[in-house]
């Protein structure tokens, strides 16, 4: 086709007029939309202003092109080409500007959290979200330049109920480590119990959650099997109760009897680590008169709680040397370690 300047000229014209006026449009909305902003004093607000800012004037210089190519005689398949190119930019420039507005936000939210890992998790769904609004530009483009959607849906739907069924136990997991992170039954750190693993929390992952045992190896399970099962967490615990029997002979003195709860409670209390509770001559066994002492360790921690009980026990063998009180074997014997309930 010969060059016509009378054809050319006004595209060329839609084209440099279009794209200027819309660098004036982004710098006037700018302007304008700007002194509103400050006001707010938000920083979400001015991230998506200069989006905007960034976006208007490419966009501009897309459409005044797709005007301009209007313009220009051409062959009916050019068209088609011309328009097909200026739809997919403007679709790539929506859909950037769509995933930098929803990825400040995702990790504005995530900053928002107090716990490390709830904010990583929302900060890890970046990724998905990106992919979401690129798939969603991409159908949207492909349903706007005329492509039959009917096989590409059939696609997708049997695409989507293979990877469904094919990554069903991973998924699972997934919402089992949301669920973990939102309701916190434990976090990294604290020392849990799970049937019959005592071990404290490493990391809670995305499929399984990682233990170091009480004897020092390493042991990894499920989400799943962590939130299936009855979980004791003795991290959150603000005080350990101790409870155990000890038992006299049988000629211990009726004056030697009254005076050993006072005294056991003396022991307790001597040290300044442990709160008494409650100590009682509780039972006639064969070959014992039982107490029964309970007392608080104000911690969470087992090894602290056993240096205590340890002082506690050393006390009262010397304490009962000292007044001449005879221990005696019970036939039954309780010792037992338990939270409590404040």
């Amino acid at each position: 086709m010969p060059f016509d300047l009378g054809t050319f000229l006004p595209a060329l014209l839609t084209l440099v007029g279009g794209g200027f006026l819309s660098i004036l449009l982004a710098r006037v909305l700018t302007l304008i939309l700007g002194r509103a902003v400050r006001r707010t004093r938000s920083r979400a607000d001015d991230f998506i202003l200069q989006v905007l800012g960034d976006t208007i004037p490419p966009a501009g210089w897309v459409i005044s092109a797709a005007l301009a190519w209007q313009i220009i005689p051409t062959s009916a398949s050019g068209d088609r080409v011309a328009f097909g190119l200026a739809k997919l930019i403007l679709v790539a420039l929506l859909v950037r500007l769509v995933n930098r507005v929803s990825i400040r936000v995702l990790r504005g939210w995530a900053g928002r959290q107090s716990d490390d890992a709830v904010a990583t998790m929302i900060s890890s769904l970046a990724p998905l979200m990106r992919a979401l609004v690129w798939t969603v530009g991409a159908l949207f483009y492909l349903q706007n330049i005329g492509v039959q959607m009917a096989a590409i849906w059939a696609l997708l739907s049997a695409g989507g109920i293979g990877a469904g069924l094919a990554l069903r136990e991973p998924v699972a997991e997934f919402f089992e480590y949301i669920t973990i992170l939102l309701d916190k039954p434990f976090v990294s750190g604290q020392f849990i119990n799970v049937g019959d693993v005592w071990a404290t929390v490493e990391r809670v992952g995305v499929r399984s959650t990682r233990l170091r045992s009480i004897n020092g190896e390493a042991i990894v399970m499920s989400n799943s099997e962590l939130t299936g099962s009855v979980v004791a967490n003795y991290g959150s615990m603000e005080r350990r109760r101790l409870i155990y029997r000890l038992g006299v002979t049988y000629d211990t003195s009726h004056s030697t009897l009254e005076r050993i709860p006072a005294l056991l409670q003396e022991i307790v209390e001597s040290g300044g680590d442990a709160e008494f509770d409650r100590c009682h001559f509780v039972s006639f066994n064969d070959s014992s008169l039982d107490f029964e002492l309970v007392y608080f360790v104000p911690t969470s921690d087992f090894g602290q709680a056993m240096t205590v009980q340890q002082r506690i026990n050393l006390e009262i063998v010397k304490r009962f040397a000292e007044q001449s009180i005879d221990f005696a074997f019970p036939t039954r014997t309780v010792q037992m370690i338990q939270p409590t309930v404040d």
